[in-house]
């Protein structure tokens, strides 16, 4: 065999991983693209239920006006908000918001009896659920393509194609802790 042929065996081998290294990282980022769509759609669904849940806190504890500020104005925030790091920092603020919004109930009974108030409560404890398995599923993709950015040889053929890194979706450090959403039996 000729050095010709094992030199062209080695460029089509290389080629050959190439493309197939182009493909995965295709098939990951787009992969990233559609977990963040379903978490985005999780999180218009909680957007569209905090002005309902707004509306009936604020026809029993209308005085709680500092409370439904802040969270109105955490939804506009959330609802403007593009980078994933960025989002995720704003909806912890507003997670925790409505965690005090939904413990007003405790102090006025005629909200825990309201039963509007606690169908929104059931709507948004579904949202919560789905939205967790959602961010999930969104970081785990990110972890795979973020692996496959960095990895050798991969790496070459992501920068030669500009492919990059994604963001995690995150909370803050300090805003780590879950809403707790109750629900009356």
């Amino acid at each position: 065999m000729s050095y010709f042929a094992i030199a062209l065996g080695i460029l089509l081998a290389i080629a050959l991983w190439a493309v197939l290294a182009f493909n995965r990282l295709v098939r990951l980022r787009n992969q990233v693209l559609t977990a963040w769509a379903d978490v985005d759609v999780q999180l218009i669904r909680r957007h569209d239920l905090v002005p309902s849940l707004v509306t009936a806190v604020q026809a029993y504890a209308g005085h709680e006006q500092a409370v439904l500020t802040t969270v109105t104005e955490l939804r506009a925030q959330a609802m403007q908000a593009q980078a994933p790091a960025t989002l995720g920092s704003i909806e912890s603020k507003l997670e925790a918001g409505i965690g005090r919004l939904l413990a007003l109930r405790e102090a006025y009974p005629d909200l825990k009896a309201s039963e509007n108030f606690a169908q929104l409560q059931r709507d948004l404890v579904n949202v919560e659920e789905q939205l967790q398995y959602a961010r999930r599923f969104y970081n785990g993709a990110v972890r795979e393509l973020n692996d496959g950015v960095q990895r050798m040889p991969d790496l070459l053929v992501a920068r030669s194609f500009g492919f990059g890194e994604a963001e995690f979706f995150q909370a803050d450090e300090a805003e780590r802790a879950a809403v707790k959403v109750e629900m009356e039996r």
